[in-house]
């Protein structure tokens, strides 16, 4: 009973969400697309030029919003273990980018091109259970990072959701390691109570 009445609450939160309605409005299929927003109209990280790598990418908030800005002929790759609805000039690889198989998927798509940006808005499904859901986010943390080093250019930047708790700050202190500028930003669209947070790091070190 206390599930259903929590989940009754969180719908009900979602859709008198200002961010919900304003993505509806605008056309947008997530309301995650005004937490990069805000990111970009603060830091400048997406430029027309780039080719980026959206890691989590279902159902596409991100793509939405980034292939506005860097031009037609950029590649924008989204890949997500969920099925994605088609987006123009976006191209979607359903799998897990730990297998070989995914990754030679992105190879191959990437063709050889320089990426300046591999992004990540992954979650794990959340169970209630601190203890399991927390080392489950900073794994998919961990190896989006694993995936920024495999495929960034030098001087590329990587926009990654954390969790704050145990093994933050180690993960902060791995990224800063990889990067010349790390900065972490709590953007407004992310829920008051969630503890959030996006690490944004510019300045690849060594591909």
């Amino acid at each position: 009973m206390a599930r259903s009445k929590s989940s009754n609450r969180w719908m009900q939160e979602h859709f008198d969400d200002e961010y919900v309605k304003l993505a509806q409005a605008q056309g947008y299929r997530s309301r995650a697309v005004f937490k990069l927003k805000e990111i970009q109209e603060k830091d400048q990280l997406i430029k027309p030029g780039m080719n980026i790598v959206d890691l989590g990418a279902a159902p596409g908030g991100w793509c939405q919003y980034a292939r506005q800005l860097i031009g037609k002929h950029n590649k924008l790759v989204a890949l997500d273990i969920l099925p994605m609805e088609a987006l123009d000039n976006v191209q979607f690889i359903q799998g897990d980018f730990r297998e070989q198989a995914i990754l030679d998927q992105l190879y191959e798509v990437l063709a050889g091109e320089p990426i300046h940006l591999v992004m990540s808005d992954m979650a794990p499904n959340l169970s209630g259970n601190k203890s399991i859901d927390h080392p489950s986010a900073i794994y998919l943390c961990e190896l989006a990072l694993d995936a920024a080093k495999a495929v960034l250019a030098k001087d590329g930047c990587f926009l990654v959701k954390v969790f704050q708790g145990d093994g933050f700050e180690k993960f902060h202190r791995d990224v800063q390691q990889q990067f010349s500028k790390v900065v972490i930003r709590k953007p407004k669209a992310s829920r008051p109570r969630s503890n959030e947070v996006y690490i944004l790091a510019k300045g690849f070190k060594s591909p």
